[in-house]
């Protein structure tokens, strides 16, 4: 078995494909609901992003989702997803995330 991450992009169109395909649970409902809600950015858009932020050395391919699934826009931000690894982001960095996030949004 393998783990996959998913962003809240894929999570909002594969509930909404089973949801015409039959009746939802209601966690999954409240789950298709808030991906609808959280996520604004199509999954090509955020399929594209995951790319170009993966380009850059430091991002993970967890912190690529985080990052998809946040969108960034302060260095507040992105030090925030960052929090827990033990990376030191210099200022341009920060910056070329952000860069990147600006794009999309």
């Amino acid at each position: 078995m393998s783990e996959q991450y998913v962003t809240l992009a894929e999570v909002r169109d594969l509930l909404a494909e089973e949801a015409e395909k039959r009746e939802l649970l209601t966690s999954q409902k409240q789950a298709l609901e808030h991906a609808q809600t959280v996520s604004s950015l199509s999954l090509e858009s955020v399929n594209d992003l995951i790319a170009e932020v993966s380009q850059m050395e430091i991002v993970t391919d967890a912190i690529a989702v985080k990052i998809a699934d946040l969108l960034p826009r302060y260095p507040e931000d992105v030090r925030a997803i960052f929090s827990k690894e033990r990376i030191v982001l210099e200022p341009e960095q920060i910056d070329g995330i952000i860069d990147i996030v600006a794009k999309y949004i």
